[in-house]
């Protein structure tokens, strides 16, 4: 697989988002199952992966996300990018720790937890509006300077926001909502990001599995399935939406390609500093979306298709400013 950078990293152009082995659609999978295709991954030429320290529900607890990924790449840790997310909560903020003690000791665990003593790319994976983004990003630094972490990044911001953490502590990525129904970091994050040299991790690319065509009004999302919470993703909207649908159709038979890797061929086509990281617990879908960075779209095709998505109208809409306690979902963050 082809590579890009993201600041100073260099990951393989399309990544991988783990969530989905601990929760967020459904039944997650065994844990060997997990590891098989977190390996499959690699095999197939990943290079990026993508942890919470949060990632964890129900049965599960906070952290087992990064235990299941530290399991899964021990073997060839040194080889790939491991990123991860901490939260900052209020209930932290009323004790005489520093801000740099609450942050080095979710790191210390999140260490523990993927079996390693550095992390690639450490995100803040919520604005906390208690706590200035400056004063984040100048703990961000020391952390780069001690060793801890290789670059960091924020996750769901506006570009003001970005721009403030940036003239501190240089942001590595910027990992928001981005896909072909989702597409307000087109107007100001991803231009910024390229002036600066930031990369952006787009989650979400197949818009919560739409855009593969496998989601109609007929699916049912059971259990802590986050895609019950998407706005595109109501029984309505998913009939409204359908027109982006059928264009991907006429591009899938024309590629021979799936309808999920048209919509990220188009993505790695449009920008160069842009990496998508689909989430999958399946092994299939994992492969088949690791496998779009080998459909090249044509100049020309890209321009048509960039032509006829201008004129869709999409119903449904989230957004990319998300803060701890105004968040998408009490039940998600992504």
């Amino acid at each position: 697989m082809k590579k890009r950078m993201i600041g100073n990293l260099e990951v393989s152009e399309i990544g991988m988002g783990c969530m989905g082995f601990s929760h967020g659609y459904g039944k997650a999978p065994s844990e060997l199952d997990s590891i098989q295709a977190i390996y499959k991954a690699y095999e197939a030429g990943c290079t990026f992966f993508d942890t919470a320290e949060s990632y964890g529900k129900e049965q599960f607890y906070s952290g087992h996300n990064e235990q299941l990924v530290g399991k899964a790449v021990e073997s060839f840790r040194k080889k790939i990018i491991l990123a991860t997310k901490l939260h900052i909560h209020n209930d932290e903020l009323n004790n005489q720790e520093t801000l740099y003690d609450i942050v080095f000791r979710h790191l210390q665990q999140s260490l523990k937890n993927l079996r390693t003593d550095y992390i690639d790319l450490y995100y803040l994976h919520r604005i906390n509006e208690n706590i200035p983004v400056e004063d984040v990003a100048k703990v961000m630094g020391q952390l780069i300077q001690e060793g801890y972490i290789k670059g960091w990044g924020l996750s769901q911001v506006t570009v003001d926001t970005l721009d403030k953490a940036h003239h501190v502590t240089p942001v590595t990525a910027v990992q928001n909502l981005y896909s072909m129904i989702e597409r307000d970091c087109e107007k100001e994050v991803i231009p910024y990001c390229l002036k600066h040299h930031i990369g952006v991790v787009a989650f979400s690319p197949i818009g919560s599995g739409f855009l593969s065509g496998k989601v109609t009004t007929h699916t049912h999302f059971e259990g802590d399935d986050v895609r019950q919470w998407v706005p595109q993703l109501s029984k309505e909207n998913i009939s409204k939406n359908q027109p982006i649908i059928e264009l991907l159709n006429q591009y899938a038979q024309k590629k021979k390609a799936t309808l999920a890797q048209i919509s990220l061929a188009w993505m790695l086509y449009k920008y160069p500093h842009v990496v998508p990281i689909p989430g999958s617990k399946n092994q299939e879908r994992i492969l088949e979306n690791l496998n779009a960075s080998q459909v090249i779209l044509t100049d020309e095709e890209f321009n048509q298709l960039e032509k006829a998505l201008h004129n869709i109208e999409i119903y449904g809409h989230r957004g990319i400013e998300e803060s701890e306690g105004k968040t998408f979902s009490q039940n998600w963050q992504k």
